[in-house]
């Protein structure tokens, strides 16, 4: 999809409105010569004409490009509907997004004294700058959606043999889906089934790790059973264990049911690929994905450099 620039803009003190210049400069600090840059997550922002014209119309005013302190206004994508991680792509420049929308100011803000109201904390969006270059309106962006790789491993000697049916793997997919279903996040879904094989979970991972999944979920293998194996293959593999994950679903699910407490269940780091071993069992699947879920996309943002709240 192509997003056009309409306008750049500057300004030299944080709060105030931006004024539209001939071009901009982008390098590793942001914008260079604007209040925002500098070595943080929210260097560039931007704003969509579609959201201008939005609040111009319940203004019963003009909106001029800037006036949000927009550095870059944009027109053909609604911004809002953009996502961390995401990249805006330009034959000179290219930016990461980091945040959508901001904590408002109000009245303490000269923007909302002047205009009366202000769309940014809602609808604009912030960047870090990837390539840097120069900018100028009448240049365009190619949106590039950040897609999410998920990997689903079930380990199970019978449904391997096809002897027994896949419930667990099959959950998680759909628990993902569910969660993803409103949310402006292109994702893909792998699954693959294996045997409780102490060398085929360790191929798979590495593999899955080595082509850049964001997550993988295994399911089963996390007993005390003879062919329980999915702790002792994942644990030394991890980078980062963590912890507090796991020990938080066991001693919330145990403290009514003991038996919960038997998982080895253990969650963390491969390079940037996260890993939750998820016992075999639907109902354990559906508790431990609940809390997984809460603090997944944090943990990816944190991982990438996002400090995204």
């Amino acid at each position: 999809m192509e997003v056009k620039v309409l306008s750049v803009n500057i300004s030299e003190e944080k709060g105030t409105i931006k004024k539209p210049v001939d071009s901009i400069v982008l390098d590793n600090n942001g914008v260079k010569g604007d209040a925002h840059s500098g070595q943080w997550h929210r260097q560039v922002s931007l704003l969509g004409k579609e959201s201008v014209d939005r609040f111009s119309e319940q203004a019963g005013r003009e909106i001029k490009f800037g006036e949000f302190a927009e550095n870059i206004t944009t027109e053909g994508l609604e911004l809002i509907n953009t996502s961390p991680m995401d990249r805006l792509v330009g034959k000179k420049v290219e930016l990461q997004i980091t945040q959508i929308g901001k904590e408002c100011h109000g009245n303490t803000c000269a923007i909302f004294k002047e205009v009366g109201n202000c769309v940014m904390p809602k609808e604009g969006i912030f960047a870090t700058v990837v390539k840097g270059g120069e900018l100028k309106a009448g240049d365009s962006f190619k949106y590039q959606p950040r897609v999410f790789k998920f990997k689903v491993v079930t380990l199970s000697d019978r449904a391997s043999r096809g002897e027994y049916e896949d419930r667990s793997g099959p959950r998680i997919i759909e628990i993902l889906k569910d969660y993803f279903d409103d949310k402006p996040r292109i994702i893909e879904i792998d699954h693959t089934i294996i045997p409780d094989d102490f060398e085929s979970l360790s191929l798979v991972v590495e593999k899955d790790v080595y082509n850049g999944y964001d997550v993988i979920f295994t399911t089963g293998g996390t007993g005390i059973g003879q062919r329980d194996i999915t702790v002792e293959v994942v644990k030394p593999m991890l980078d980062k264990e963590i912890p507090g994950i796991m020990e938080m679903i066991r001693t919330k699910y145990g403290a009514q049911k003991p038996n919960a407490l038997l998982s080895r269940s253990v969650a963390g780091l491969i390079r940037d690929t996260l890993v939750y071993t998820l016992p075999g069992s639907v109902k354990a699947v559906n508790e431990y994905t609940t809390e997984i879920l809460k603090t997944m996309e944090h943990l990816i943002y944190m991982r990438h450099g996002l400090d995204v709240h």
